[in-house]
Order: structure tokens, then sequence, then C-alpha cells
């Protein structure tokens, strides 16, 4: 006789954290080696500064605690966060920046919260934001890409400039520029048009910016493999990007001399990177499949308002902090019938 076996329904035990994060990192980096290879040693800097200050921030407030340390550290979550913020933030930045950046968002906005499973905001975007707001001047004077530059930095001299604040040779007005969707944003409330400044510009590529548009392409390819993996599902990502593409499409059909096509919202800044890999965060955001396609669309439609009318021109991290004020509410009125509930 065979042996007995458990009735349905069968369950597959969840994925252990520490595969999915570094499933995620796999993920970012050829897109971490183009970002480099573009923008300059300053990215790497980034990334190492910020992913250690997540680090040490989570064993010291574990410490505090008294809670286990080393299972914490290894479950990759905090060096996910680290690369996530270390990756939107310019890459010149004074190193004291980035690393306050990755301690507010271990502590504050994780941490504080309980750790790892209770925090209610993406602590990436609440680093970034906290930066953006403190110092807007240094957030958002980004490194022009390598072909477009005036001047070279080395290691040698991004490491001076970063950790002792010695200028490079031909100053940091010849490294720096604004971002296309600064360019674009600035120039079309000084009342010129959009195909102008794009043809005036040599920041702009052929769908987005000189530079981003492969970045974009990368992140896009790692999200693609993320779902394949199933440690993403596609609910959100398409829901944020189909959002953000139909509202740039309609105002672009209404009047495309003052509003840019919906391929270059999606090829400019980080929209791509937001939807793949911030706002598929599964702690912050929307939990059923309906909730999280919600979720998505609102994201999508917040990008486009903030970034044609409010003041900030890339604005990933508002939207996602903003939708996940809205996700306990979103999850209450799409949470799936209880089977067996008579409830429509």
């Amino acid at each position: 006789m065979y042996a007995a076996r458990p009735s349905s329904p069968y369950q597959h035990a969840p994925s252990r954290v520490d595969k999915v994060m570094m499933q995620v990192v796999y993920a970012m980096l050829p897109a971490f080696a183009a970002y480099i290879w573009l923008f300059g040693w300053g990215v790497l800097v980034n990334l190492i500064l910020v992913s250690a200050a997540c680090l040490i921030g989570e064993a010291a407030v574990l410490a505090l605690r008294g809670r286990p340390i080393k299972p914490a550290l290894l479950d990759g979550s905090a060096l996910v966060t680290g690369l996530i913020l270390g990756i939107a933030l310019p890459p010149l930045l004074p190193f004291w920046m980035p690393v306050l950046g990755g301690l507010f968002a271990i502590i504050l906005a994780k941490q504080l919260y309980g750790g790892l499973g209770f925090n209610p905001f993406n602590p990436a975007m609440v680093g970034y934001v906290v930066l953006l707001i403190a110092y807007p001047l240094e957030m958002t004077s980004w490194v022009a890409p390598v072909e477009l530059r005036e001047a070279s930095m080395g290691l040698g001299e991004t490491l001076a400039w970063v950790f002792a604040g010695v200028t490079p040779a031909g100053g940091m007005d010849a490294m720096s520029m604004a971002t296309p969707l600064d360019t674009l944003k600035t120039q079309v409330g000084l009342g010129r048009e959009v195909q102008a400044v794009v043809a005036d510009s040599p920041i702009f590529g052929h769908i987005g910016g000189k530079g981003w548009e492969i970045t974009c392409g990368l992140f896009l390819l790692g999200g693609l493999w993320l779902i394949v993996k199933r440690v993403i599902t596609w609910h959100v990502p398409v829901a944020a990007l189909g959002s953000l593409f139909a509202i740039a499409a309609l105002f672009h059909l209404i009047d495309p001399t003052h509003y840019a096509s919906p391929v270059f919202h999606l090829a400019a800044g980080g929209a791509v990177f937001g939807a793949f890999f911030i706002a598929t965060d599964p702690v912050s955001g929307a939990t059923s499949p309906r909730g999280r396609i919600v979720f998505g669309i609102g994201i999508g439609l917040l990008e486009y308002i903030i970034r044609v009318w409010g003041g900030y021109p890339d604005s990933v991290a508002f939207s996602v902090l903003l939708m996940n004020m809205a996700a306990p509410t979103i999850d209450y009125y799409t949470r799936p019938r209880v089977f067996g509930s008579r409830e429509s």
C-alpha cells in the first residue's frame, strides 16, 4: 500500500528573502555597469557609500534593540535598499550626503517601524526625498554623460572631490548639467516648443536622454527577467508604465508643441527603474492582483502630473511614497472574495 499523502490544496513554500534579494541585485547589475561607464566613477562611489551606510545602520539599530544582527544583514534587504538609493543619487555628491541618505532610509524608514516587513514606506525613496528636500541644489546637479563632458574625471579625482572637496581640472561646471527632464521642463516653461528644445540640446538622444536611454533599456531587461523568474509580478510595472504612457500620449496628441511624447517620458528618467525595482516592493505596496494594478496606475499618473505641473522633473520617489500611503485603502477595497463567502 502507498503511504498516505496530505490532502490538497498544495502550496509552495515562499522563497527565501536572501535568494529573492540577490536575484534583484543580479537583475540590476547590467544597468549599474552601464551607469558607471556612462556617468563615471561617482556612480560606483555612491553605490558603495550608501550600501555601507545601510548595512552599518541596520547593524547598529539591531544591536541597540538586542536583535540578531547576522541574519538581518545576510538577508540582503539592506543591501538592496542601499543599491536602489545609491543609483538614484547624482554621482558627484559629497561623501556625507549618500551616507546620510542611507542612514535615514534604514533607521527612520525601516527600523523605526520594526524592521523588514513592517515599514509602510519604501525606505530607499524616503532617503532620497529627505536629501532632495534638504539639499535641492546638490540633488538636481547631475553629471553629464562621458561623451558630453568638457573634461574627464578619473577614479582618483572622483575620490578627491567626494571626500576632500578638491575641485577637478576644468571645474565642476565642465562636468555637470541638468537632466533631460529638467532641461525640457525649464525650457518649455520659458515658452519654447518641445521639438526645438530637443533639437538644440545635445543631452537628448533618439527617444529620451543620451545615456539614460541605455540604462532604461537595461533596467527593462532586468525587470522582465525578474518577472520570468517570478520574483515580481507584471501587475505594478505594466500598470505604472501603461498609465504613464497613456496620459503622456493624451496630452501629446492634444498639444505636441508643449507636451513631450510618451516614449520620451518612459526613456528619459527613472520611470522604468521605478516601475520594476521600486514600486514592486512587496512590503510597502498593495498586495492583491487588482490592488497592484490600481497601485501602479496611481504611480504612473502621479509621475506625469508632478513632472509636468509639479516642482520636480523626475517624480518617481514622490509618486511611490504617495501611493504607499494609499496602499492600505487600496487593499481594503480590492481584497479578493473569501472562498465560500457570499460577498460579491
